[in-house]
C-alpha cells in the first residue's frame, strides 16, 4: 500500500475525539493493509535481535518483556504511518497543529512475561490532572492477532485524568488501590492493521503471556508543543531519508539529521516495571 493510498483527504476526528477524552484510548479497526503490518512485524523483529545483543540495545519492562527504541529508517513503513490521515487528524484535534512525533519504537512480550503492576507512562502534568487537556499521545499498532494467551494489553478506561502526584515515581499507584483499576480494566484484542491511541497517562498493564507467539507492538509518541518528551529520545535520520519524508511527516518529526547513524542505547526507562507481578 502507497503512501498516496493512506493519505485520503482529512477526516473528520471529533467522535473519537470526544472518546478518547472519556475513555483516554480510541481505535480505528483496519487502519493498514495485513501485508503491511506482516513488514512491519519483520522490522520489528529484526531490531528486536540486533538490540538485544548488545549492551542498551533493550530495556527490560517485566520478565519476558522488552522495550526497544529504534531509528525510523528501521521501520520501512514509518512515513505511511505518521502520514495516516487518522493518526494526523488526531495529532492535529488533540495536540494542536504544531504537534510534535518524538518517539518511535515497540514493546515486545514472550513466552513468560507476567502481569505488570498497574502504572502510567509517565507523571502527570498539570496540564492534564489540573486542566484536563492531553498533551501527550501514545499510538499503538499490533504485529499479530492478539489472543487471550498472549498476554493482551489492559487499560483502565477514564483513569487519564486521575491526579497521581501521591503515587510512587507519580506513576505507580498503591497496590491498595488496584481493585478500582482492576474494575475499570478492559483487555484489548486488536487484530492486524488496527491502530489505537491513547494517553501514556491512562493506567494500563500489560498481562500474563502463556502463548509461543511473541505479541510485539509499535508505538508512536507524538507531544503537544512544550510537554517535554522529546527530551528522552534521540530520533536521528540521514539526510536522504529526510529528504525524501513527505512534508507532512518532516515537518512534525523532531530529530537530528546525521551522516550516520549510531546505535540506540535505551533512555526511557520506566523504574518498577522490572519485575512483574503474579
Amino acid at each position: 500500500m502507497t503512501l498516496a493510498e493512506l493519505n485520503p483527504p482529512s477526516i473528520d476526528a471529533s467522535a473519537d475525539c470526544e472518546t478518547l477524552d472519556r475513555d483516554g484510548v480510541v481505535a480505528l479497526r483496519g487502519a493498514f493493509a495485513r501485508d503491511w503490518v506482516e513488514r512491519m512485524r519483520e522490522d520489528m523483529m529484526t531490531a528486536f535481535w540486533e538490540a538485544i545483543q548488545r549492551p542498551g540495545g533493550a530495556v527490560g519492562r517485566g520478565p519476558r518483556r522488552w522495550y526497544v527504541e529504534i531509528h525510523p529508517q528501521a521501520f520501512g513503513g514509518f512515513a505511511d504511518l505518521c502520514a495516516h490521515p487518522w493518526v494526523t487528524a488526531m495529532c492535529s484535534a488533540v495536540l494542536g497543529p504544531e504537534y510534535r512525533i518524538v518517539e518511535i519504537g515497540f514493546d515486545t512480550p514472550f513466552e513468560g512475561a507476567m502481569n505488570q503492576p498497574w502504572h502510567r507512562d509517565f507523571p502527570s502534568p498539570p496540564e492534564t490532572w489540573r486542566d484536563r487537556r492531553i498533551t501527550s499521545l501514545a499510538f499503538n499498532l499490533t504485529g499479530v492477532d492478539v489472543t487471550p494467551d498472549m498476554g493482551p494489553f489492559e487499560i483502565a478506561i477514564g483513569t487519564q485524568w486521575d491526579d497521581g502526584r501521591a503515587w510512587k515515581h507519580e506513576m505507580f499507584p498503591p497496590e491498595g488501590a488496584w481493585a478500582r483499576f482492576a474494575e475499570r480494566g478492559v483487555r484489548k484484542f486488536p487484530r492486524m492493521g488496527d491502530i489505537s491511541c491513547r494517553s501514556a497517562l491512562t493506567v494500563h498493564r500489560g498481562t500474563t503471556h502463556r502463548s509461543p507467539i511473541a505479541r510485539p507492538v509499535m508505538v508512536l509518541g507524538v507531544d503537544a508543543p512544550g510537554a517535554g518528551h522529546d527530551k528522552l529520545h534521540d530520533l536521528m535520520v540521514t539526510q536522504d531519508y529526510y529528504d525524501a519524508l513527505p512534508p507532512i511527516v518532516r515537518d512534525h518529526l523532531v530529530c537530528r539529521v546525521v551522516d550516520r547513524l549510531i546505535p540506540i542505547t535505551q533512555k526511557h526507562d520506566i523504574e518498577g516495571l522490572v519485575m512483574g507481578v503474579a
